[in-house]
């Protein structure tokens, strides 16, 4: 067929769809809840948190939402879900404690500093709160060093993570940041200014991150069990208190930044990420005296252990459902109604009878799929797990996702897409933030033998594969459907091969059959969608991202239990249950992101 648009203006479009498509002609992006569409943004930041920079929002919240990733990787630690569960052991707190007494001992330096270089009485005062803030925390742990009989003589030695972090942290109170003056020669109270500006950014993720932990712990506590060992810390750090404080900090951090140029901002941006980087680092370096369930991985022998990862691809993995970016390639290729088509060509119909069309198609499916969703859930919740009720209800809608595929197929609206622009959308479709990463890591992994496999309703394997390969991840195994093609141009044909929850089970087994070894293999599915139900249910461990409402609701009525993922594993290391992970539990959990499927598995 004849190209009726240039290259790059095909391009073009396509770059922009993949960013901003229009739900509504997609069949199956009715999948897209609600929630859904409120997480999309998060996924498509500006590289700079300086770009979107308003007075409402401030600095400080943009650089934390930002950086939530580096948080998580924080929270994931051993040592953290050790001292969240209260198992760990005392050798490990004291330690801690030592480093963290030299840290607070260079903050509350460092505050000295930023409070001589701010020209503002009142930021002064601010910071001059904010290092009695620091006093009072080291009087909580001298608490903690009487109450618990502690020696901190014998933990005098410093570990390396603690030296970067006290270092950065007074080189940054100094000046010492690229392109700043020395602390000698800061002759403008602008450039003073600047420099507590620098400070505030570099203490700002520390006391922020803190809270959150704090938060976190807190919530995770039995009110009614007055025995967890840490209680003072969680205490401490949850306390209106210490939010205050932390609040007070970006606050601070936001006050002093306001007169900051562009390029100043983006200097803050580095140090607000080069200390939460720190931060993980210090956590990580803590020694620890017991087994962990994190990271999930650590235990791996690749010489008798498998891992085997399985993923979902729309929405799981991308921002946007792969059907929706299909149907507007072919709007956006199709003939326009008043030009004729080549004879020896696929006949195609016209952009704007396609358009009309896809709308037709989207309407039925949503309101088909809702009618079999509410068909197939029980009158009432079922008292345990059924597995075996779950997949016959799930095979009815088996049937009506086949119809649907079929209607797609007799309406000729996927006839004549080229190949090369299925690939070239692949190359530039956002996916999930971190969702790359975390592949990449794994196949990368020299340590790790692991099997990589996506399970997908897509309708062409190519864009999927495109996807990843941009990535350069050729060793992810894809299972999907595939466009038919004559000379590089579709068919409008599918080659049906995962259309269904039950073809996706079916799949995961035989895969699972195909690794006839003697090795043991560990399970692991990620999905977002009703669809992966049987499949999150097979797996040792099965993880939900996002939250879809219809998954949801199905499982619930089936009596399958919606976990938490930070939580669970605070309760299994209590437990000291760390390698207890079974299928066909009834048990899935419940991840915001993909950094907490990486933090779980790999770690830092």
């Amino acid at each position: 067929m004849r190209l009726l648009i240039s290259p790059n203006s095909i391009k073009t479009s396509l770059l922009n769809l993949i960013s901003s498509i229009p739900f509504p002609y997609s069949p199956r992006s009715c999948r897209l809840d609600s929630t859904w569409r409120s997480s999309i943004p998060m996924a498509m930041e500006p590289k700079s948190a300086m770009a979107s920079v308003d007075t409402e929002t401030g600095l400080a919240r943009l650089l934390w939402i930002k950086f939530r990733r580096e948080s998580i990787f924080a929270m994931y630690t051993p040592f953290v879900v050790c001292l969240a569960s209260g198992d760990l052991k005392i050798e490990s707190f004291r330690h801690y404690i030592a480093q963290d007494v030299h840290f607070l001992r260079a903050f509350a330096q460092a505050c000295e500093l930023a409070q001589e270089c701010s020209d503002d009485d009142d930021a002064k005062l601010g910071i001059s709160e904010l290092r009695k803030a620091v006093v009072e925390e080291l009087k909580m742990y001298n608490s903690l060093v009487n109450e618990w009989g502690l020696d901190l003589a014998k933990e005098s030695s410093i570990n390396s993570a603690t030296h970067k972090y006290t270092d950065f942290l007074l080189a940054t109170a100094s000046g010492k940041v690229e392109g700043v003056k020395g602390p000698g020669k800061l002759a403008t109270p602008f450039e003073k200014t600047k420099v507590a500006a620098y400070t505030l950014g570099a203490m700002a993720p520390c006391m922020r991150l803190y809270a959150f932990l704090g938060k976190q712990f807190l919530e995770l506590l039995d009110p009614e069990d007055c025995t967890h060992p840490f209680q003072k810390w969680i205490d401490n750090y949850s306390s209106e208190g210490f939010q205050a404080s932390a609040l007070q900090t970006e606050d601070l951090l936001d006050k002093l930044s306001v007169s900051l140029t562009g390029e100043e901002l983006d200097v803050i941006e580095k140090l607000y990420n080069q200390a939460m980087k720190l931060e993980i680092d210090f956590f990580s370096a803590q020694p620890l005296f017991q087994r962990t369930v994190v990271p999930l991985t650590k235990g791996h022998n690749p010489a008798e252990d498998r891992l085997v990862i399985f993923s979902d691809f729309d929405l799981t993995c991308t921002v946007v459902d792969s059907s929706a970016i299909l149907a507007e390639i072919a709007i956006l290729t199709a003939p326009k109604s008043e030009q004729n088509q080549p004879e020896d060509q696929i006949v195609r119909m016209s952009s704007a009878d396609l358009r009309n069309t896809w709308g037709f198609l989207s309407k039925q499916y949503t309101e088909d799929y809702e009618q079999c969703i509410e068909s197939i859930l029980p009158p009432k919740r079922l008292e345990g797990f059924d597995y075996e009720k779950l997949s016959e209800a799930l095979q009815r809608l088996t049937e009506f996702e086949k119809a649907a595929n079929d209607r797609v197929i007799e309406s000729g609206v996927l006839k004549g897409v080229k190949l090369e622009d299925i690939k070239r959308a692949g190359e530039h479709m956002v996916l999930q933030d971190g969702c790359t990463n975390f592949f990449q890591r794994i196949v990368s992994n020299e340590n790790l033998n692991a099997n990589v496999h996506v399970l997908s309703y897509c309708w062409c394997g190519d864009l999927i594969r495109s996807a990843f390969l941009s990535a350069g991840l050729t060793e992810l195994n894809v299972h999907a459907n595939e466009f038919t093609f004559e000379e590089s141009v579709s068919t409008g044909e599918i080659v049906k091969k995962v259309e269904s929850p039950i073809d996706k089970v079916q799949a995961f087994s035989n895969i699972l059959k195909n690794c006839n070894d003697d090795k043991k293999n560990l399970t692991i599915y990620i999905g977002d969608s009703v669809g992966d139900l049987l499949c999150l249910l097979e797996a040792d461990i099965g993880i939900v991202i996002g939250s879809s409402s219809s998954l949801g609701r199905v499982g619930t009525q089936f009596g399958i239990s919606f976990v938490p993922l930070f939580p669970a594993l605070v309760k299994k290391q209590k437990g000291g249950n760390s390698s207890n992970w079974k299928a066909l539990s009834g048990v899935l959990y419940t991840v915001d992101s993909w950094a907490e499927v990486h933090a779980f598995i790999l770690g830092c």
